[in-house]
């Protein structure tokens, strides 16, 4: 991997005597050195180059001083180690340096040898820095995985208990409501075929309460009552799925069935509100294997990204007018197919809401990334979400989007 360098002087002739004396590190794609004249460039080079890995800098410049330069790294940019070149005796400078944060000094005139070694004494604390930096984001990161998943499964595991046995109870009565009422007009037709002639109040109290209509309609209002019960249970089925799904070890799962329980939990945040009619899901499944995988972890995945495609819905939906919202037929496409060459399964997840700036679009998977742009979206599961595909899994997540059309979430999971 190339090293890059940032060397900040005025003197032109810095330049060409790096260049000369680091040719073959150069030619050899070792070094790579980017010149700035004055800390404001130096500032503005930093944002054009990302990964700079040292600043070697100069103190006495026009426009902004070496000093100068420094603080402003030091609070912006901290994993980059800075090299401070001063006059020989220059105490005053030296010892804010030091204060500043300079990881190490050179006097000039510069004594190139000496600079290499320092290049590479640097780089190295550099590298060890970043890995170091990585680490403790990589461990944050578990931390807040495993306290997001750990939160969502027992909300979850909670919702699951708390319906479960009002659910037994309402499904088992209903059987036995159904037979009754079946039975009950079963035995009045028997009446009415044995009594065709009722008494004149029996005819008029049938007339009240419209009984052709309840003998017709209250079988069709059981049977309404069962099929909404029969939700309840696959919903309460899909949160006891999620919550129990958990392992310290991979196990085998049907993706499309993982899906279809990530929809029944989210059901309710399909629906039409003030701003927009209900949201369509259409679902393109392929002819998918099982495949080997943290259930719950991968479960956390879909979550974020169809919340994250309500969320984008939903914004797109307030820039529209209120009297307009019939007009947008706002829609979540979920497709799955299998990648044979690859063994692995893709999961197309994607959604015609706001969209995503290019801006955006790069730095979405970011550490921890915020923006007034996402308020409404959790950047932060992204960020989770990546790491659980790539690095739990060996799969890949990426992002495509056309600003004010959609955005589209693309899953590679190995099976």
């Amino acid at each position: 991997m190339i090293a890059k360098i940032l060397v900040v002087d005025d003197e032109f002739l810095i330049e060409r005597l790096i260049n000369q004396q680091f040719r073959k590190k150069i030619r050899q794609q070792e070094y790579e050195f980017i010149f700035a004249q004055n800390g404001r460039e130096a500032l503005e080079k930093i944002q054009a180059y990302p990964g700079i890995d040292m600043i070697l800098s100069d103190i006495n410049m026009p426009e902004m001083d070496g000093l100068t330069l420094l603080n402003k790294v030091r609070d912006t940019h901290q994993d980059i180690r800075t090299v401070v070149i001063t006059a020989y005796g220059d105490m005053k400078n030296i010892r804010q340096a030091m204060n500043l944060g300079a990881f190490d000094l050179l006097n000039k005139p510069i004594d190139f040898q000496d600079l290499e070694v320092t290049i590479t004494r640097t780089l190295d604390e550099s590298r060890k820095s970043k890995e170091y930096n990585f680490l403790m984001k990589q461990a944050e990161l578990e931390l807040i995985q495993s306290k997001n998943i750990f939160a969502i499964r027992k909300v979850v595991d909670g919702i699951a208990h708390a319906i479960s046995d009002p659910l037994c109870f309402i499904g088992g009565n209903l059987v036995e409501v159904e037979n009754g009422v079946t039975s009950l007009i079963k035995h009045l037709h028997v009446y009415q075929n044995k009594f065709p002639n009722f008494f004149p109040e029996i005819q008029q109290n049938a007339k009240d309460i419209d009984l052709e209509y309840l003998l017709e309609d209250l079988p069709k209002m059981i049977a309404s009552m069962k099929v909404g019960t029969d939700r309840m249970y696959d919903l309460s089925a899909s949160l006891c799925a999620f919550s129990r799904g958990d392992s310290p070890t991979k196990s085998v799962v049907n993706i499309a069935q993982g899906i279809d329980n990530i929809l029944m939990i989210l059901r309710s945040q399909l629906l039409e509100n003030n701003t927009r009619s209900a949201i369509e899901v259409i679902k393109e499944y392929g002819d998918l294997p099982l495949v080997m995988c943290y259930p719950v972890q991968l479960y956390h995945v879909f979550i974020n990204i169809i919340t994250n495609a309500i969320d984008a819905i939903n914004e797109a939906s307030r820039k529209n007018a209120i009297t307009e919202k019939k007009m947008h037929n706002y829609q979540i496409r979920i497709s799955t197919s299998f990648l044979e060459a690859e063994n692995a399964v893709m999961i197309r997840i994607k959604d015609n809401g706001i969209g995503l700036s290019e801006e955006l679009k790069e730095r979405i998977f970011g550490y921890l990334f915020t923006s007034k742009l996402l308020e409404n979206r959790n950047a932060l599961g992204l960020c989770i979400s990546r790491q659980i595909v790539e690095q739990k899994h060996s799969g890949k997540l990426s992002c495509t989007s056309v600003p004010f059309e959609g955005t589209e979430f693309i899953i590679q999971i190995p099976i």
